[in-house]
């Protein structure tokens, strides 16, 4: 018989990302630029779940204060946080749809000034959080992430 177990060791200091959407982790590993960071992650990709069917999971041994949990919060705020200091879980922190994000999106408009101006910061602000819709600071251009979302689901499939 074969034991369908994974033993990932234990973290001192850092994240336990839960119930993230199968196969997102990789996009969140990008988003979160833990490439650049000098931190130990693990991610396994469609762990079964009761709740969701499939999900992946992140474990990162990294600083606390090294992840900016905004840009989580974007990229889905269902996810669940899980902090680890000194071995220990210590707190579930609950995300939220961030009022504001910066540099994550950019503007499509090809009339804003973030076109031209290459040194701007790609500024959305929080719009409607019932349609999770934000809007561009400079020319309230429109980013809807179900849309978006959908859209590159799409363009994968074809």
């Amino acid at each position: 018989m074969v034991n369908n177990t994974l033993n990932v060791g234990k973290i001192e200091e850092g994240f336990v990302l839960d119930h993230i959407q199968a196969g997102r982790s990789m996009e969140i590993y990008k988003y979160l630029h833990l490439d650049k960071l000098d931190c130990c992650v693990a991610i396994i990709k469609n762990a079964k779940s009761n709740k969701m069917g499939k999900k992946d999971i992140m474990k990162i041994e990294c600083p606390i204060d090294s992840i900016d949990l905004d840009i989580l919060g974007f990229i889905d705020h269902t996810i669940t946080v899980n902090i680890v200091k000194d071995g220990s879980f210590v707190e579930k922190k609950e995300l939220t749809l961030p009022k504001e994000i910066r540099n994550v999106i950019k503007c499509k408009n090809p009339r804003c000034i973030t076109s031209m101006e290459q040194e701007l910061d790609h500024v959305f602000i929080l719009a409607d959080p019932e349609k999770e819709v934000y809007r561009c600071q400079y020319c309230e251009e429109k980013y809807r992430r179900k849309q978006e979302i959908r859209q590159e689901v799409i363009k994968r499939q074809s």
